[in-house]
C-alpha cells in the first residue's frame, strides 16, 4: 500500500479531525494575540512568522498531538519550507505523527461582489502544487466566503472552487474545497440550500475515483449536509468553526454525524505562550479530546 493510499484511507475513515494550522499574514497577529503574544513583542513579518511557527511547532510536537485523534493538519505555505523538531514539516507530520499533511494554497480573498468573496489569483500555482507533492503533501485547501443568498455569486464561488480543484487533482493532490458561509449571514439557511444544490450538481461531474474533500460551515439545520457526506465523489466533509466558540462548534458538530472538525481558532483557544510545557500539553490534550469526541459522535 502506498503512503498516498494509506493517507487517503486515514482521511476517509475520519477517526479524528483535521487541525487547521494555516493562519496566514492577515490572521497571524490575531492568532498570536490570542496566544498571549502582543504586537509590541515583534517587529516585521519575519519576527511575526518566526513566533507563529514556534506556536505551531509547540502544538504538533506535543505528546497530545498524534494521528490517533488528529487525522490531518493544514499548513501555511511558509511552514512547508520550515521544520518541526528538525524534520521537514510535512514529512514530520506523516512520518513521526501519522498525521496527513495538507497545504493552504489560496492567496486570500477578492473584495465582496454579488454577496461573495472569490479567491484572488494564485500565481505560480503549478510550481507550488509540484513542490507540495514532492514534499509529501496529500492535499490542498482553498477558501472562499459566501455572505448572501445571491445565486450568481454562489455559482461563481463554486465554479472557481471546482476549477481550481481540478487543477489540484491533475497535480496528484486532493483538494479541500471550502466555500465558507458567514455564520452572521441573515439568510444563512437559504444560502446553505442554494450552495448544497450547486455542490451536488458539480460533484456529479467529479470522478468517484478521485474524490474531493468539502470544508463547510456547520449547517443551520442539523444533518442538512448528509447527501454531501454520502456522495461517492466526496472523500470527507469537514467543518470549520467559523467564529463559534469551541464548545458551541463541538456541540453543533456532534449533531452532524459523518462530518469531522477542521478547526483553527477553536483548536488554539486556551493555549498561551506563558504556560509551562506541562500546562500547555494538558490544555491541548483536553482540547484535542473534546474536538475528537465531537468528530466521531
Amino acid at each position: 500500500m502506498s503512503i498516498n493510499q494509506e493517507q487517503r484511507d486515514k482521511i476517509a475513515s475520519g477517526q479524528g479531525f483535521i487541525a487547521a494550522l494555516d493562519q496566514s499574514g492577515g490572521s497571524t497577529p490575531k492568532a498570536l494575540k490570542l496566544y498571549g503574544i502582543d504586537e509590541s513583542a515583534y517587529s516585521g513579518d519575519a519576527e511575526m512568522f518566526a513566533l507563529v511557527h514556534q506556536m505551531r511547532e509547540r502544538i504538533v510536537t506535543s505528546p497530545a498531538f498524534t494521528g490517533e485523534r488528529v487525522v490531518g493538519a493544514i499548513l501555511f505555505e511558509r511552514t512547508l519550507d520550515d521544520r518541526f523538531a528538525g524534520e521537514e514539516a510535512a514529512q514530520y507530520l506523516w512520518n513521526t505523527k501519522q498525521v496527513v499533511p495538507f497545504l493552504k494554497i489560496d492567496k486570500g480573498l477578492e473584495e465582496e461582489a454579488n454577496g461573495v468573496q472569490l479567491l484572488k489569483p494564485i500565481p505560480g500555482l503549478a510550481e507550488l502544487l509540484a513542490k507540495a507533492k514532492a514534499k509529501g503533501v496529500f492535499g490542498t485547501k482553498e477558501r472562499s466566503v459566501i455572505k448572501g443568498n445571491n445565486a450568481q455569486g454562489i455559482a461563481a464561488v463554486l465554479d472557481q472552487q471546482f476549477e481550481l480543484g481540478k487543477q489540484v487533482l491533475d497535480a496528484g493532490l486532493v483538494p479541500i474545497i471550502e466555500p465558507e458561509v458567514d455564520i452572521k449571514a441573515a439568510d444563512k439557511a437559504q444560502i446553505e440550500a442554494t450552495m448544497k444544490q450547486g455542490l451536488l450538481e458539480r460533484l456529479d461531474k467529479v470522478d468517484a475515483a478521485t474524490p474531493v474533500i468539502l470544508k463547510l460551515t456547520l449547517p443551520s439545520v442539523d444533518g442538512f449536509f448528509q447527501e454531501l457526506v454520502d456522495h461517492p465523489s466526496v472523500l470527507k466533509v469537514v467543518a470549520l468553526s467559523g467564529g463559534y466558540s469551541r464548545d458551541e462548534a463541538n456541540a453543533k458538530l456532534a449533531r452532524n454525524p459523518g462530518i469531522i472538525a477542521s478547526f483553527s481558532r477553536a483548536l488554539t483557544e486556551g493555549l498561551s505562550a506563558q504556560q509551562s510545557d506541562a500546562e500547555f500539553n494538558e490544555v491541548l490534550d483536553a482540547t484535542i479530546e473534546s474536538i475528537y469526541r465531537a468528530s466521531i459522535a
